[in-house]
């Protein structure tokens, strides 16, 4: 979708949520920000509203789906969302073994429940409409189950999926569906990461990538091309190829509880 006016993003706090509130900034936008630390967010407001776009903060885990609901419908009251971008989510692996219960349970909360808990509730004001766009934030690790992460490779993969299908679904009623997955992305989520990240990028040039793609209005959002190549690659070889490699990479950090 060209120029929207009323953009909600999750996870505005920092990182590509931040990155994308800051792109889409200009005098006559409204933008809906949640998060759960209210000093990070009161930065990207800062930062946004010196482009002139009005700012709209709210503290919110999107794994609370009643909060979420309830706060989709307070801004509907007042503004039509033209388009939601589902990016809060969390990463963790398994470099202290086999990942725990919680931290599976925790990782799926976010990152599947959380896009659902706030996809949902908009799709359904924007089937009224017959018009809107609902971005969602996969991930390149969404296409393969990687052992050094499996429940985030997953979780990244049910949102792709879920996306791609939705796409078909409300296409017909006028609502643009469009599945994000970027690779290596400088924020405090891969700052932990203690190994190579090949072609990382700056968060801004991630968002600027992503509006575009958006505008365009692509089913698949994919980038850096080499890295999503390879990624792709890797689906159509056999596992008994892919197997030996994948379990050779570098394991990510556990949650701190």
């Amino acid at each position: 979708m060209k120029n929207p006016k009323n953009i909600l993003i999750t996870g505005g706090g920092s990182g590509i949520g931040r990155a994308l509130a800051v792109a889409y900034s200009k005098s006559g936008v409204n933008l809906f920000l949640c998060g759960r630390n209210l000093e990070k967010l009161q930065v990207t407001k800062t930062l946004c509203e010196e482009l002139k776009a009005n700012v709209y903060l709210e503290i919110l885990d999107v794994c609370d789906e009643a909060a979420t609901k309830n706060w989709i419908e307070k801004i509907e009251e007042n503004f039509a969302l033209d388009l939601v971008i589902a990016n809060a989510g969390i990463s963790a692996g398994t470099s202290e073994g086999l990942e725990a219960t919680t931290q599976v349970q925790k990782i799926f909360a976010t990152n599947l429940n959380g896009v659902l808990n706030v996809i949902h509730p908009a799709i359904e004001k924007m089937k009224n409409r017959k018009k809107g766009q609902i971005g969602i934030v996969s991930s390149l690790a969404g296409f393969r189950g990687l052992p050094s992460s499996p429940a985030y490779s997953a979780s990244k993969s049910a949102v792709r999926v879920y996306a791609e299908g939705l796409r078909g679904n409300l296409g017909k009623l006028g609502i643009e569906v469009n599945a994000i997955c970027p690779g290596y992305v400088k924020t405090s989520m891969t700052d932990v990461n203690e190994f190579p990240m090949p072609f990382i990028m700056e968060a801004q040039k991630c968002a600027k990538i992503i509006k575009n793609g958006l505008e365009k209005n692509k089913s698949r959002i994919a980038f850096p091309f080499p890295l999503y190549f390879v990624v792709w690659l890797s689906t159509l070889l056999s596992t008994k190829i892919t197997d030996p490699i994948f379990a050779r990479l570098p394991g990510k950090k556990s949650l701190v509880e």
